[in-house]
């Protein structure tokens, strides 16, 4: 069986890719390349389903970019 997650990629301030799986918690990675994390976030998104017992995915609802003054 195949089930599709939603993926939030970013860019930190060193240039690292940072992946996470806002359904899995803990299910994160990082990569200098897309294709490199793509694979690690495949091999984390395997590793969390198997510590999730019950796992039942939530509606992705969107994501929303807000501006705060700091």
């Amino acid at each position: 069986m195949q089930q599709k997650f939603n993926v939030v990629i970013e860019r930190d301030l060193d240039g690292w890719l940072v992946a996470s799986v806002p359904s899995l918690h803990g299910c994160h990675t990082q990569a200098r390349s897309f294709d490199e994390l793509d694979s690690r976030i495949r091999e984390a998104i395997s590793l969390c389903l198997e510590d999730e017992e019950n796992f039942s995915p939530a509606e992705f609802v969107g994501v929303q970019q807000v501006a705060v003054e700091v």
